[in-house]
């Protein structure tokens, strides 16, 4: 029989806030422009300004409901208190599946960019290498992930400052005349590299102080991520325009636009440092979602175990890492996950529904609106992927249910 330990309290904020940003600031900003752009035409900086109104919604929602219930699991536990079980269970449903399909998806990525023709051996060394740190203690899980975002940065810093100076930069190419309703589409997808403060949330159990460190661990992150988006995104537009939508690696091709040739190879590495960051928070996230669930017996409750001496979900994170692995090892996922980005509004939108309980209700309330109106906005392929592995979700809690009734389970 395992015993429910709790985790320990050794985050303080700037660790907290580094994990965020590790998630937020990872590959995403190396990848997700060019389709943003394919979808919002001219409309990519408006986009991105209503994807960080909906993030800031989400966020608000968040940081209150982690000062109010700090435990680790995030949403789950938050629909599961003000909602009920089935809305707690859906949300961290959706986080697990979709989460462990970004992972491998990420895993894959840092393949392709340090080694492409042996991307699948890469991945599997990677998430060892990450289950690896996270197993030895959250801390150090922090600061990896501190040297990761600092290494990242400077690399966005450099793209930002080349292309702002190039001589080819043309400030007329900012212009949003002839935005239309493709903005929302690719809110919808720009949303998806904003959501890594959920990372912290899902931490709370092992943060100090989180009736105050949560909520500025989470707006800090945020507010980092983004002025740095908008600086790279303006920096891009400026040297690539429309161009933008057929880049299939914008930030490397508008160094090489600008001139700076030798800045490619250093882009094309900072990018695989940023996957690596992504990587690491999402597995922090994923397995302390299956530490909550496990502890209400939604999965395996063996998965619950705390390490006595690194104070980590250490089975919890050898179970997702191993399934990654796996993953990443037999399957090319990256085409195949747009339903994380359905998923993640999904589950923020059980975040804000819960919020929503505690009175003070025009920010819960917008980013409700915001998160339905853009996960219904994302392409038909992803919303109908997304909407079947939460009908399986529905039917697995069901079953449990269930069976729960008959053996008296409680």
């Amino acid at each position: 029989m395992v015993t429910c330990v709790r985790l320990e309290r050794r985050l303080g904020l700037t660790d907290a806030a580094f994990v965020g940003l590790s998630a937020m600031v990872g590959a995403g900003i190396f990848t997700a422009l060019a389709p943003a752009a394919g979808a919002a035409g001219p409309g990519l900086l408006p986009a991105l300004l209503l994807a960080a109104v909906v993030a800031y919604c989400n966020a608000s929602s968040s940081g209150r409901l982690a000062a109010l219930y700090p435990e680790s699991g995030g949403t789950y536990v938050y629909g599961r208190e003000r909602l009920g079980p089935f809305w707690g269970y859906l949300a961290g449903w959706g986080f697990v599946v979709g989460k462990t399909a970004s992972c491998a998806a990420m895993a894959l990525t840092v393949g392709l960019y340090v080694w492409p023709a042996q991307a699948h051996l890469i991945a599997v060394v990677a998430v060892a290498a990450l289950t690896g740190v996270n197993y030895v203690g959250v801390q150090r899980s922090a600061a990896v992930a501190r040297v990761l975002v600092l290494a990242v940065l400077a690399v966005l810093l450099l793209v930002v400052a080349v292309c702002v100076f190039a001589g080819t930069a043309d400030a007329g190419r900012l212009s949003v005349a002839g935005a239309d309703a493709g903005v929302l589409q690719a809110a919808g997808l720009l949303f998806f590299a904003f959501a890594g403060y959920a990372r912290v949330a899902t931490l709370g159990e092992e943060v100090r102080e989180p009736e105050r460190t949560i909520p500025r661990a989470i707006l800090l992150s945020l507010a980092v991520a983004l002025a740095v988006y908008a600086a790279v995104a303006v920096a891009v537009l400026v040297v690539l325009g429309p161009a933008l939508a057929q880049a299939r690696a914008p930030l490397a091709e508008a160094v090489r636009v600008a001139g700076a040739d030798w800045l490619v190879p250093v882009v094309r590495v900072g990018a695989a440092v940023a996957a690596l960051g992504s990587l690491l928070a999402l597995i922090l996230g994923v397995s302390r979602t299956v530490l909550a669930m496990s502890r209400d017996r939604f999965l395996p409750r063996g998965l619950a175990a705390v390490h006595p001496r690194f104070a980590v979900p250490h089975r919890a994170e050898l179970a997702v890492g191993a399934v990654v692995a796996v993953i990443a090892a037999t399957a090319d996922v990256r085409a195949a996950i747009g339903f994380s980005s359905f998923g993640v509004l999904v589950y923020y939108a059980v975040a804000n529904a819960s919020a929503w309980t505690l009175g003070r209700r025009i920010v819960p309330a917008l980013g409700l609106v915001g998160c339905l109106v853009l996960a219904l906005a994302l392409p038909w392929r992803s919303v109908a992927a997304g909407a079947l592995v939460l009908a399986v979700g529905a039917v697995a809690y069901l079953f449990h249910d269930r069976v729960g009734r008959v053996v008296g389970r409680p």
